[in-house]
């Protein structure tokens, strides 16, 4: 009998901090900054992505030390997951988090990080400017008006 992967089987407290990073399919859609409505606490995605963010693999240049740089930067953790509704459907902590199985283009389902671009679920098809290249008072200009995030 085949032995069940381990965001099936465990919660996202009882992973490993090796299976949780594991989760992680590198879509840098969390590196899109959001605006939230004053009124309604709604977050809106933007299509201005973080200066630290590497356009090439999707990754954070400076990911040990992001929070530092970048001190509005989330860490996500286990324990608060059920806080950040702001994540995008398609990310495998929320996914597991809901119960839902991941998408087949995740790498732990796929086995090649590539496929996460190749299916145009990355940031690469949503991003426009970096951070350090606009206002911060210009951010409302780059929302994007769309559910599919």
């Amino acid at each position: 009998m085949a032995q069940e992967v381990f965001w099936r089987s465990k919660s996202l407290q009882e992973m490993t901090p090796q299976e949780w990073e594991s989760l992680c399919d590198g879509c840098a859609l969390c590196c899109l900054h959001k605006v939230e409505d004053e009124d309604t606490a709604e977050v809106f995605y933007t299509t201005a992505v973080c200066h630290l963010l590497d356009l090439d693999n999707c990754r954070c240049t400076e990911y040990e030390n992001r929070c530092t740089l970048v001190p509005s930067c989330v860490k996500l953790r286990p324990q608060d997951v059920a806080e950040f509704h702001w994540l995008p459907r398609t990310c495998a902590y929320r996914l597991v988090y809901e119960g839902k199985d991941l998408p087949d283009w995740h790498p732990l389902i796929s086995g090649r990080p590539e496929t996460v671009r190749e299916a145009h679920a990355s940031v690469l098809d949503w991003y426009e400017v970096l951070d350090n290249e606009i206002s911060d008072d210009d951010l409302v200009d780059y929302v994007i008006m769309t559910d599919k995030l």
